[in-house]
């Protein structure tokens, strides 16, 4: 019989009002939602012990039966429950804490199955119960089994989550589409739907669990990449800007640089201007190493959409880095003519109002700026190129609204972040890719030393020494949490302690992200002109900031960073022809964490260190940032099941190829894609 899986999930029994709203949180809003509300882990609690075999300090399940009950109240606020157990072999004691309801639900003489930490009560062992099922049960949802766990929040239990999708997998587990077609079924030996949701919450055994989750896995990431494939077709059919002229103006643009290009970086620039040329909109992404000459690269591809007529914009993640392109922008564009406009949240009215008409008249050919640019009231009068940098900082429904701006503008994504290839295949999969990868000549190896707190003295000593000879330094003050608040209150402490005690000497400055933009901007210019020596910051100063003569920098607290980011904030020195260095100081003792920080002393090279972080932390933490544009996916883990993806994106690419996408059999698959790519998903 078919059962209507959007129905709300407030439908079901045991659920209402209140809990469908602490659902929502968790975005389960129906019934189809929360059949896909996959655990976060197992415990097997299937192998029972006998009283007289369960071990102190160990995890332990139980069949037991309940002989009596005794009750405490210990302080206001804590109350004991502890039931005598007892089984054919031996004696013990049960205890709950705070649930005084316990000892109606489990009256003397009910056979229950316990799950508990072990510990001792006089000579009797002692179970701290963690969950319980009373035999026979709902077929015993919480111990004796594969015990799932689920993602959940206050006011949710595990026990209460185990009932309702139980309750649900038995009413609409058997109504659930299979999207997966027959045939991909028996290719790979994958569950039909039915099997694998019971397989995935409630596993008889390790080999169901394992081959359920085998199903979902390639089902997500086959969504994912027909995703991408049907969009990329989608783009190839639109008919985009040839951008044809403009050489001439471009030319004078090089000619006028103070450097030459690298090889690496006239190669990349001749992938842009192919794909500018060509009538398809462009959909690149430009990727080099901190240092590598990106924005000069992207400057030139602005410069040919302007020399034909057409507007240029360029959205950066922070004020800093916006104000920064803007800079270093106004400085390379305004010998040939080129006007250009600063669009940030900090402007006033009046600079606002001026920038917007500028734009909308199309008498602004160019502009920089933060997520003030895909707000409403931003128009262009015909914008012909997007330059999004640090593509990885925005959502995917941030790039498309900047594109819509225009009319099948071309898109060119900047990222200094290394991205190893597992990452780049979900991340960037809609795009082409251009890697820069050589840096101007001249520059020396940073070189890197993990230092712990006993050496601090070392640092210092090497800062002053690199005064000395006339160069600057930064010090960077960790990532506490996600407060920019806290993060201020800490980079202030360092601040007064290095001006007032270590450094008397030397001007120090101060840098972080509630700084308003006019004060970063003094704050910046002094250290650029070299009227402050030391500067200390946040991480504001990750990306976007290139003062050649700073040649130092130290890193307080490094192992809270991600080996990503460290090797991000060490790109900010080594700018220029004097040797530079990094200094990862630690207060950790864990040899674990020291050896990961070495891996930085060992090596420069951007992709190894972020293939390294990504094996280490996984893609949830690899950016350091919470919006980062990866796919979040329910199930997937990368790069655990980057094999099923690669096999995913074969069949992807073979489905359309070959034009069986189309086909009756695989229709159910196509409509949940359309629905994804429609909604910006992907």
């Amino acid at each position: 019989m078919t059962k209507d899986l959007a129905i709300p999930v407030d439908t079901l029994r045991y659920v209402g009002s209140k809990r469908a709203k602490l659902l929502s949180q968790l975005g389960i809003l129906t019934v189809g939602d929360l059949l896909y509300h996959f655990p976060r882990r197992y415990a097997d609690r299937r192998q029972l012990k006998k009283l007289d075999e369960i071990i102190p300090g160990a995890q332990e399940t139980v069949r037991v039966c309940i002989s009596r009950w005794e009750e405490k109240q210990v302080r206001p606020r804590l109350s004991i429950s502890r039931a005598l157990i007892k089984d054919e072999r031996g004696s013990g004691y049960a205890v709950w804490y705070n649930q005084p309801y316990i000892k109606k639900k489990l009256p003397p003489g009910t056979t229950v199955l316990l799950t508990g930490s072990v510990g001792r009560y006089g000579f009797w062992p002692e179970l701290r119960v963690e969950d319980y099922e009373i035999e026979g049960e709902m077929d015993n949802l919480n111990v004796g089994r594969i015990t799932p766990f689920y993602p959940s929040t206050a006011g949710l239990s595990q026990r209460w989550f185990r009932l309702i999708i139980y309750l649900a997998l038995q009413e609409y587990a058997a109504a659930a589409p299979d999207i997966l077609p027959l045939s991909l079924r028996q290719r790979y030996r994958l569950p039909g739907i039915e099997k694998a949701l019971w397989g995935m919450h409630f596993p008889k055994d390790e080999d169901e669990r394992r081959q359920s989750r085998r199903r979902f896995v390639y089902e997500e990431l086959l969504l994912w990449e027909l995703g991408l494939v049907l969009g990329n077709r989608n783009r190839e059919k639109n008919v985009g800007i040839a951008h044809r002229g403009g050489s001439e103006l471009v030319a004078r643009f090089l000619a006028g640089l103070p450097f030459k290009l690298t090889a690496a970086q006239e190669r990349v620039l001749g992938e842009i201007f192919a794909d500018m040329e060509s009538e398809k909109p462009m959909a690149r992404l430009l990727q080099g190493d901190v240092g590598s000459g990106k924005t000069v690269v992207a400057a030139a591809a602005l410069v040919k959409a302007i020399a034909g007529g057409w507007q240029g914009a360029l959205m950066a993640p922070t004020e800093i880095l916006a104000e920064q392109h803007y800079l270093n922008l106004r400085r390379y564009l305004t010998p040939l003519g080129i006007k250009i406009g600063l669009l940030t949240s900090s402007l006033n009215q009046r600079e606002r109002e001026e920038v917007l008409a500028g734009l909308e008249a199309g008498s602004l050919p160019l502009v920089v700026g933060t997520h003030a640019l895909i707000q409403e009231g931003v128009n262009f009068r015909a914008l012909g190129l997007v330059v999004i940098d640090e593509q990885h900082r925005f959502g995917v429904r941030q790039r498309a609204s900047l594109q819509q701006k225009g009319d099948r503008c071309d898109l060119l994504v900047m990222t200094a972040t290394p991205i190893p290839r597992t990452l780049a295949l979900v991340a960037y999969g809609d795009l082409d890719i251009s890697i820069i990868d050589e840096l101007p000549p001249g520059r020396q190896k940073v070189i890197t030393r993990v230092l712990t707190e006993s050496q601090r003295h070392k640092a210092y000593a090497l800062i002053e020494r690199e005064l000395a000879y006339g160069h600057q330094a930064y010090v960077i003050c960790p990532l506490i949490e996600e407060s920019e608040k806290l993060e201020a209150e800490a980079a202030t402490a360092v601040f007064e302690r290095l001006q007032r005690e270590v450094f008397p000497s030397w001007r120090v400055s101060l840098l972080h992200g509630r700084l308003s933009a006019a004060e970063k901007e003094e704050v910046m210019q002094k250290f650029y002109r070299g009227e402050s020596h030391i500067l200390v910051a946040t991480t504001v100063v990750e990306v976007g900031v290139d003062v050649p003569n700073a040649t130092v920098m130290l890193i307080e607290d490094a192992d809270r960073y991600g080996l990503a980011q460290l090797h991000q904030l060490r790109g900010r020195i080594g700018r220029g022809t004097a040797q530079s260095y990094c200094l990862l100081l630690t207060r950790s003792k864990d040899g674990a964490v020291r050896q990961r920080l070495k891996i930085l002393e060992q090596t420069s090279n951007g992709f190894a260190i972020a293939e390294e972080d990504l094996r280490l932390r996984g893609p949830g933490e690899f950016f350091g940032e919470r919006q980062h544009g990866l796919p979040e996916f329910r199930i997937a883990v990368l790069p655990d099941d980057m094999a099923a993806l690669e096999q995913a994106r074969k069949d992807a690419r073979s489905l359309v190829d070959q034009g069986l996408i189309y086909r009756p059999e695989f229709q159910a698959l196509l409509r949940v894609v359309d629905n994804k790519v429609k909604n910006l998903q992907l």
